[in-house]
């Protein structure tokens, strides 16, 4: 689901340095409607930058903060999968510039840390995942509104109409892209294409499941697609998204309320011997577990893709990883997010994959809550 911001992409230089006043979606409490709100933006500090927002993605990760099923301090801003123009630049900002396209980074990507000078990782120890703090680097937040200062989520938080973050998290991307499709990179199709391509490296010639077929789950299809996959299995409780997941390349199409069996038992009949990767891309511990189980026993790799549920814990049993299934988890897709989602838009441009399919709704932004009802009830 996207909500549309208008399509105006023009910036105001003159509002360099000031407070904006502007609309912005606030979350006061757990369990509420989103509150459509005027709020101050600040100017941005030293290595921020000021970003109009043109058109954000929802998505399940922003809801699970609503549920309480992850952790974050309110009231907040959420928001974290968009594209946007860069409105004004703080002091010794080096890598944008007004009037730039850009898409902001969850996960982002300072170049300095242990993880950002591996090749192996991209969960850059500046993120905002696991501190939760809701606040930007000097421990502030540049959100006001009825005179009370309003948390930033992950870094990013988009759901407002002009945002402020780190230089090291926002990519400038080619200007001639279309920003309400691109913002998509933004989280959703780059987290499922790349925990395909990147976090599991399939091999052409490979069987795969994916459980969850979402945005983020159709993603992970696409990857298994171009990742050349002989077989690929849509897992999903709800019948209505096979059509869209076949259209995007899965093969074969199962719904575990048909059956009475465990559905890990299904994928090892329907492959002889379970498949070579499996996908979780729900955010659930039963799926974690099943997904695992479904994999091959000795050389077949599960990747946890979905967020997990902030207070639960998985009990299982050790034999499914001595036997030698690998299990991984995959943030952001694998991406070096300041190196990569540039790249990845540009595969856009040159049509290596279509993000239109992945677009069920466009709404404009008063109606939030409308694209949250959507996302609930599996639209």
């Amino acid at each position: 689901v996207g909500a549309g911001f208008g399509r105006d992409t023009s910036v105001n230089m003159s509002t360099a340095g000031k407070v904006i006043k502007c609309k912005a979606a606030v979350l006061w409490e757990l369990n509420k409607p989103f509150s459509i709100e005027e709020v101050e933006v600040a100017p941005p500090k030293a290595h921020e930058v000021r970003i109009k927002i043109v058109a954000t993605g929802i998505c399940r990760s922003d809801d699970h903060v609503v549920t309480g099923a992850l952790v974050m301090p309110f009231p907040i801003i959420l928001g974290h999968e968009a594209a946007g123009v860069v409105e004004s630049v703080g002091e010794k900002v080096t890598s944008l510039k007004p009037g730039d396209a850009v898409i902001p980074l969850f996960i982002p990507q300072c170049g300095e840390c242990k993880t950002c000078l591996s090749t192996k990782g991209n969960l850059c120890s500046k993120n905002d995942l696991g501190s939760a703090a809701g606040l930007m680097a000097d421990g502030t937040t540049r959100f006001t509104c009825k005179g009370k200062a309003i948390h930033n989520f992950l870094g990013t938080s988009t759901f407002t109409e002009y945002t402020v973050v780190h230089e090291t998290a926002a990519a400038k991307i080619d200007s001639a892209a279309p920003l309400e499709k691109v913002c998509l990179i933004g989280c959703g199709f780059s987290t499922g294409y790349g925990a395909v391509l990147q976090t599991a490296k399939v091999e052409p010639g490979s069987t795969c499941a994916v459980f969850g077929l979402g945005g983020v789950g159709l993603s992970a299809v696409m990857g298994c697609k171009a990742a050349g996959a002989s077989r690929i299995i849509a897992v999903d409780i709800n019948s209505d998204k096979f059509a869209k997941a076949k259209e995007l390349g899965a093969t074969d199409c199962v719904n575990p309320k048909d059956f009475k069996k465990p559905i890990h038992e299904v994928l090892i009949e329907m492959t002889g011997h379970g498949v070579d990767y499996s996908f979780e891309v729900v955010g659930r511990i039963d799926t974690m577990i099943a997904a695992l189980a479904s994999c091959q026993n000795n050389y077949g790799v599960s990747v946890i893709v979905g967020v997990p549920p902030s207070a639960q814990k998985i009990t299982l049993n050790p034999m499914l990883l001595f036997s030698g299934r690998t299990w991984k988890g995959s943030v952001y897709g694998g991406w070096k997010s300041k190196d990569s989602i540039p790249k990845l838009v540009a595969d856009y441009m040159k049509k290596k994959f279509v993000l239109d399919p992945l677009i069920t709704h466009t709404l404009p932004f008063t109606k939030i809550n409308e694209g949250f009802d959507h996302l609930r009830t599996g639209k």
